[in-house]
């Protein structure tokens, strides 16, 4: 803002009225966008003694609300993202990436229940302790508007829905792996690649031979081959290296336990170990 020659700069900050919780940790754990295929739970916690209670009033009769939050793991801004989908560098503006120069995103999720200050919600893309900024109602016949350009979305093939298939190997070692407590895991691992089992920025997938990936999810490295519309997971593999597993070196994780009995199993075939 400029007057009379002089450079006038306005600052202001903001207060988040909630938290958003859910079992997501990480940006690579939840969808690119809402989606109800890929159905999740979250629930949004607003602050006490904030009169909130009373700003609620009307709210459980809508269907869907559109979140206003800050990507709070994002450290930095970039002007060019590379976004999952084109393989391409685009302007931010141009896309939904996180790395924004505020920091700031927008949802619409799907409202299920209100109990008190928590607002209990499924099909997010939102991560476990997103500061929340601001709750506004959808409404379709404001907010919907069909058959709008895209930009360069629209030259985009539409995004194919994967079938994941897993190998009598890896159905194995998954099992074997539950009762060691992994007990998501396999639906964690599908929910992962469905959003995306392509390299990208922060995917952490990794393309080797061909049309073989590994993913790195959480402490474990998945081996998966693609095709055409399906995803062939081969093998599960530990994410930690030898060192870790002699128990010569530690872990800021407490699971280096359960790895060590995986790598143990001489049915597995798991005596590669890679970082990614």
């Amino acid at each position: 803002m400029e007057k009379k020659g002089l450079k006038i700069f306005i600052m202001f900050t903001v207060d988040p009225i909630g938290y958003f919780h859910t079992i997501s940790h990480a940006r690579y754990q939840v969808p690119r966008q809402p989606s109800s295929d890929l159905p999740n739970e979250g629930v949004i916690v607003l602050k006490s003694h904030h009169h909130f209670e009373q700003a609620l009033e009307g709210v459980e009769g809508f269907e869907r609300l559109w979140i206003l939050f800050r990507f709070h793991q994002a450290t930095h801004w970039k002007p060019k993202v590379m976004p999952p989908r084109g393989r391409k560098k685009r302007g931010v503006f141009a896309t939904r990436a996180p790395h924004r120069p505020n920091f700031m995103g927008l949802s619409c999720v799907q409202l299920v229940d209100i109990k008190g200050l928590k607002l209990f919600v499924v099909n997010h893309d939102l991560i476990d302790g997103t500061p929340i900024l601001d709750i506004k109602p959808y409404l379709s016949y404001a907010d919907a508007f069909l058959n709008q350009k895209q930009g360069w979305v629209d030259t985009l093939p539409p995004e194919t829905k994967w079938q994941i298939e897993w190998s009598e190997l890896a159905e194995k070692q998954v099992h074997f792996l539950k009762e060691w407590g992994e007990l998501q895991l396999k639906e964690m691992i599908n929910k992962r690649l469905q959003i995306s089992p392509f390299p990208y920025a922060n995917n952490r997938v990794r393309q080797e031979a061909g049309e073989r990936y590994t993913l790195a999810y959480q402490t474990w490295r998945v081996s998966y081959t693609i095709h055409t519309a399906s995803i062939q997971i081969e093998r599960l593999f530990s994410g930690y290296d030898e060192s870790t597993l002699k128990g010569e070196k530690s872990s800021k994780w407490e699971d280096v336990f359960i790895h060590q009995a995986f790598v143990n199993k001489d049915d597995f075939l798991t005596t590669e170990k890679f970082l990614l």
